[in-house]
């Protein structure tokens, strides 16, 4: 069942699991992907952590604590995540260690309320890589214009970073000018590159999800013809910007001090119309030095029955700028989809920490501690 996971982790490319939670780690439900599945990191994300402490079960007594000692909702949100994350670093620290560092990777976000606060997008970013202290943490900060010097700062000062919620090749040029600018001045400053590491999580199937409708509405066989095909050619296209950075000179002298490239990570995975193969947005990406990250039910879908070519990137630069092409002139404004799936991706992170903080809030000021396990902690 896991010899395709075996055949896409051969092709190059890094399976982890986009989910996390408190019953994950004590059942050990991740280690045993790991074992099994090839699951070689984590990703997280407000969403993720929102459905985990919802449960409440396995935050039970971590609650009550932190209730009994008057923490705050913030103090709390933090608390939770990085004992998670935290947790999550040492399971993967064994693939860490054998990949000289390349995968094991955990990833957490700054608080989603801060992406477009560049200052405080920092000033997060220290406190969670202090918090966490494991060397195999991403700290996720997303794609914003006002999060691009936040992300050159904290890989000047030794943060490994995880980009998010990049859907524009733009964007992603910029991006990736961010990590070059902030890795010179980490080699400026005397620092070991090759212990910092990133990765730039490019969001794929979202991007059909908004661009399909608006086929729909246009209702020619034209357009109909182009349904589903916009994701993928917009991921294939920020690989080939990636494997042109690599050819670039800054790079080349920054691999010459020990760094480790900028790896594309393939977020949004998940196939979010049915009339859709389900492991769709995996198969179709394949290429040497990326990752995939999946929920778990696309992982087990690509290991029954994905279908993995050793390479299904190259060679499709010029079908997949036709496809845009072809967008532009049925009149689908390709800025303006990305723009709002930009706006949208932050929007909804945003709301869904501030609902939580809320639910918290009121979970926090009714919490008492269990008596009995209060007494026998004396």
């Amino acid at each position: 069942m896991t010899d395709r996971l075996s055949a896409l982790s051969s092709a190059g490319v890094s399976v982890w699991l986009d989910d996390l939670s408190r019953e994950r780690l004590t059942s050990g439900s991740l280690a045993e992907l790991v074992r099994t599945h090839h699951v070689s990191g984590v990703t997280t994300n407000p969403s993720i952590f929102a459905r985990a402490i919802r449960g409440r079960g396995a935050y039970q007594a971590q609650l009550r604590d932190l209730a009994a000692r008057g923490a705050d909702v913030g103090e709390s949100l933090r608390a939770m995540t990085t004992y998670d994350v935290r947790w999550a670093c040492d399971v993967l620290r064994g693939v860490h260690d054998a990949t000289d560092g390349v995968d094991g990777r955990v990833s957490i976000e700054v608080d989603a309320r801060l992406a477009r606060d560049t200052a405080a997008q920092v000033a997060e970013a220290r406190a969670l890589w202090w918090a966490v202290d494991r060397p195999n943490l991403l700290i996720k900060i997303p794609g914003t214009l006002e999060a691009l010097p936040a992300i050159t700062a904290c890989l000047a000062e030794g943060i490994s970073i995880n980009v998010t919620l990049i859907f524009s090749l733009a964007r992603y040029a910029q991006v990736m000018d961010a990590w070059l600018d902030g890795m010179e001045q980490a080699h400026r400053a005397g620092r070991d590159l090759s212990t910092l590491a990133s990765v730039a999580s490019f969001f794929v199937s979202r991007v059909d999800t908004a661009v399909d409708p608006r086929l729909d509405a246009i209702g020619t066989p034209q357009a109909a013809a182009l349904r589903g095909r916009a994701a993928i050619a917009n991921a294939r296209l920020a690989y080939e910007a990636y494997e042109q950075m690599l050819a670039g000179a800054r790079w080349q002298a920054l691999a010459a001090a020990g760094a480790r490239p900028q790896r594309p990570l393939w977020a949004s995975t998940s196939t979010k119309d049915p009339a859709y193969p389900d492991t769709r947005y995996v198969d179709e990406l394949v290429a040497p030095d990326v990752v995939s990250t999946m929920p778990q039910a696309t992982l087990l879908a690509v290991a029954d029955h994905g279908r993995i070519a050793e390479d299904s990137v190259h060679g499709s630069y010029e079908e997949s700028r036709e496809v845009l092409d072809a967008l532009s002139g049925l009149g689908i404004d390709y800025d303006e989809v990305v723009t709002t799936l930009e706006d949208g991706g932050i929007e909804a992170f945003d709301a869904t920490w501030r609902s939580l903080a809320e639910e918290l809030g009121r979970t926090l000021a009714g919490a008492v501690p269990d008596e009995e396990e209060a007494a026998a902690a004396l």
